[in-house]
């Protein structure tokens, strides 16, 4: 085995190690909450729902995440189509690349109005 090939297998190695220990670092830290128990002494009380406020709530979130996805997926097709032909305008005439790059970050918008519309009916549920 030459030198370079050596090299690339000790630093991926190293790499997947960092990994692992980076994620059981940050699964002992953040998951340690949800590990701790009850406290004997004292009673959890959980609020009682109707069917009413359960469809209300149904309803609700299926609307944010319709809200979301047809924004995320408008957004795709359109940012599919802006950006090859951006992309063909710019392989063309290089000087306007920041005018292609407006354009696709226009398109990039349709996921924003989804994400503050579905926060929006999140907030009303």
């Amino acid at each position: 085995m030459d030198e370079p090939e050596r090299k690339l297998k000790l630093q991926i190695t190293q790499s997947v190690i960092v990994l692992f220990t980076v994620m059981a670092i940050i699964g002992t830290l953040f998951c340690a909450s949800s590990f701790a128990g009850a406290s004997p002494g004292k009673e959890t009380i959980e609020p009682e729902m109707s069917s009413v406020k359960a469809d209300v709530m149904k309803y609700g979130l299926i609307a944010a995440a319709v809200a979301f996805g047809l924004g995320a997926i408008g957004a795709g097709i359109a940012i599919s189509h802006v950006g090859a032909a951006a992309m063909g305008a710019v392989a063309e005439k290089p000087e306007i690349a920041g005018q292609a790059l407006i354009f696709v970050a226009l398109a990039e918008g349709l996921v924003v109005f989804g994400f503050i519309t579905a926060l929006m009916i999140l907030g009303k549920i």
